[in-house]
């Protein structure tokens, strides 16, 4: 089920924030656990916070601390940027984001503001984060400033560009229309949009534009004479009182703003008098200008009144003040009650809530992002912690990624090889490890060596292997730490940065054995793609699989996917698609495509099916249009080992994918094979996915 909605926008002065206060409030009549939450926000000095997140949360009686209630400062997201390393900021949000996610039913997230311009970057990040937290999106345009075209072809550009990001866009609202408009703006709005897209069209509401008197105060440097308690009534109009009473009595309006020089009595007190009169509209403020204060006798007359209203001296001359008045974009503060309750009205008289509400609870994300598959894996590790073993002690990548992981402190750590050997390395690294908190074995010396030795003996004495053999097998390291796993004295092991495939694999296949029914030990790697993970098979392990052998990978590795959270839609890949080729190897990726259909019906194959076809939506229509794999394919079982481990590294190396694994397939209990070319990433990652196998999944 889905558990989030992003609303996004494409400009400044938007009014989202009245479209997140209707649907807030719409959420709540639906769910009692609604989270609140704002990837990045502006800069504020320190003791100021974001308006936004204070309105919400303060309104709504949301318990969210509100450091929790943020991502990240714009200032952080530029300077990560800057160093190349914008991907960390994604990983920040990602994490924050799903903790509020635990805490509540739903999580209502409000993308950035747009406040400084010219930022070409911004638009692009809002599809980036809402594409990583796999968000259903809102996309709201202001009507301001643009012609109907322009806010057309605006809306179209953004659902656009969510779209082909995959992101899926459930409603447009265009905001901020003149009411003589609104029709010919629904008209052409759906002309385009498809009949699932919801369009609102939400019209001018003078009273958001305008701003309360504290705004007016800030923004002026003012200074308050009378009337503080009344700091947030809303302005109406406002106008200059330069004429004589008499004449400007007559222009008060609801709520009108009255701006005159300090030393104009005449029109403060005729203002005031108008505003406790039953035969005149009640005045929202008064701005006197000039840095002119009245008379101590107009003072003393005022404060004695039984209605004041705030009274506000500015340093300006009434021209620039009323400028500068004219010129402020008022917002939503958690003190302007009056502009709460209108966006509330607003929104539930113009937004369609229940019809996008509903569309938010039956959506279901498409892919799993790369950012999304990563944090799932530190998450799917840290529910039971598990005790992994690395042979290869030495080995500098290993000793870094064991730096890496005891910070994450989700998994435990064992490291076999001389003690010392392993002391001096770390040295010589210049590594931080606290070895407290690391277990370190050398085999020959550990308490367990002649206990191993005698079960090895057990084991493998049917095939003719004596005691002495079996303490010679214990001394190596993959032995031992296959050997520990069999014991019960660790969960699963990683090894193969120093070793070769065949000695990581033959313990295991020795005493670790297959699972029950699995007959072909695989692989597969988790290719982390720009905007998707796909899942590889077997890349690693076998060179020439007949059809039954590829059937019980393909099988396997779409067991493996659905248990790391990707559908799998099953694609065999061959250098022909459908039924137009012919030859040996193009017939058994056919035959092998037939058995998983009659061995499990339940999954989503297709083959014998080109690469490009059963990834590219467009090809897969032309190629195969009925098919439910081709275009979205998720795991892709490719003929040989010869071709599928060129092709994955072609991919990583081409593309920048980062590739997790290889992770085996078919074992008893986890041991994974390293590459010897392997980075710091892969051994980090490759433990990840060992500790998740270790657990059962």
């Amino acid at each position: 089920m889905n558990k989030g909605i992003y609303i996004a926008t494409m400009e400044e002065d938007s009014g989202k924030s009245l479209i997140s206060l209707g649907l807030m409030q719409t959420l709540l009549g639906k769910t009692d656990k609604v989270g609140y939450f704002r990837p990045i926000i502006d800069d504020f000095p320190e003791g100021q916070k974001d308006n936004h997140i204070e309105t919400i949360l303060s309104h709504f009686d949301i318990e969210i601390p509100y450091e929790k209630a943020y991502g990240v400062t714009r200032k952080e997201l530029v300077d990560k940027r800057n160093e190349g390393k914008a991907g960390e900021i994604i990983d920040v949000i990602i994490q924050k984001y799903k903790d509020l996610e635990e805490q509540f039913n739903f999580v209502l997230v409000e993308g950035t503001d747009f406040s400084v311009k010219g930022n070409v970057f911004e638009f692009d990040t809002n599809v980036t984060v809402a594409k990583n937290l796999g968000l259903p999106t809102i996309i709201i345009s202001s009507g301001k400033g643009k012609s109907q075209q322009e806010l057309v072809d605006a809306l179209n550009f953004a659902y656009s560009s969510f779209n082909n990001r995959d992101v899926k866009v459930i409603g447009v609202v265009a905001n901020k229309i003149q009411e003589e408009n609104i029709e010919k703006v629904k008209v052409d709005l759906d002309k385009f949009f498809p009949k699932e897209v919801e369009v609102s069209i939400v019209p001018m509401i003078n009273t958001l534009l305008h701003p309360t008197i504290k705004e007016i105060v800030e923004e002026l440097d003012g200074r308050v004479l009378f009337g503080e308690t009344h700091l947030n009534n809303q302005t109406g109009s406002f106008g200059v009182g330069a004429m004589q009473l008499r004449n400007y009595i007559t222009k008060l309006k609801e709520n009108s703003l009255v701006i005159t020089p300090g030393d104009r009595a005449d029109i403060i007190l005729g203002a005031l008098q108008a505003h406790i009169s039953a035969n005149y509209p009640p005045i929202s403020g008064i701005i006197l200008t000039g840095g002119l204060i009245p008379e101590d006798s107009i003072l003393k007359l005022i404060e004695g009144l039984s209605q004041i209203v705030p009274i506000v001296s500015v340093k300006g001359g009434t021209f620039n003040v009323t400028n500068q008045i004219g010129s402020i974009k008022s917002q939503i503060y958690k003190d302007s009650k009056q502009k709460i309750m209108t966006s509330l009205a607003v929104s539930d008289k113009y937004l369609n809530l229940d019809s996008l509400t509903e569309k938010l609870f039956n959506f279901q994300p498409k892919a799993l992002t790369p950012k999304m598959f990563q944090y799932s894996l530190y998450k799917r590790a840290q529910q039971s912690r598990k005790r992994i073993v690395l042979p290869e002690g030495t080995d500098e990548r290993i000793l870094i990624a064991t730096m890496r992981l005891i910070a994450l402190d989700i998994v435990d750590i064992t490291l076999l090889g001389n003690i010392d050997k392993i002391k001096n390395k770390i040295a010589d690294l210049g590594l931080n490890i606290d070895l407290s908190k690391v277990s370190v074995i050398d085999p020959v010396h550990s308490d367990k060596y002649e206990d191993y030795s005698e079960t090895f003996y057990e084991l493998r004495k049917h095939k003719n292997v004596n005691m002495d053999m079996a303490r010679d097998m214990m001394a190596d390291v993959s032995y031992f730490g296959t050997m520990m796993i069999h014991k019960g004295d660790a969960d699963g092991m990683v090894s193969g940065a120093a070793h070769t495939t065949q000695h990581t694999i033959r313990p295991a296949l020795q005493f670790i054995k297959t699972k029950p029914g699995v007959s072909v030990v695989s692989s597969v790697f988790f290719m982390c793609l720009e905007d998707r993970v796909s899942v590889f098979g077997d890349c690693a392990i076998n060179p020439n699989p007949n059809a039954a052998e590829l059937a019980e990978i393909a099988i396997s590795s779409a067991e493996s996917s659905k248990a790391f959270g990707i559908e799998p839609k099953i694609a065999m890949l061959s250098y022909s698609s459908g039924t137009s080729g012919k030859g040996e190897d193009v017939d058994r990726v056919r035959e092998a495509t037939e058995i998983v259909r009659s061995k499990r019906p339940d999954l989503k194959i297709e083959g014998p099916i080109q690469y490009d076809a059963a990834v590219d939506a467009t090809v897969g229509k032309s190629k195969l249009p009925d098919s439910e794999v081709a275009g979205q394919a998720s795991v892709l079982i490719f003929p040989d080992l010869n071709t599928g481990n060129n092709t994955y590294k072609a991919v990583q190396r081409e593309t920048g994918a980062l590739a997790i694994g290889p992770m085996l397939q078919g074992l008893n209990k986890p041991v994974n094979d390293l590459s010897r070319g392997c980075t710091v990433d892969d051994v980090f990652n490759t433990v990840i996915i060992t500790a998740i196998q270790a657990q059962g999944i």
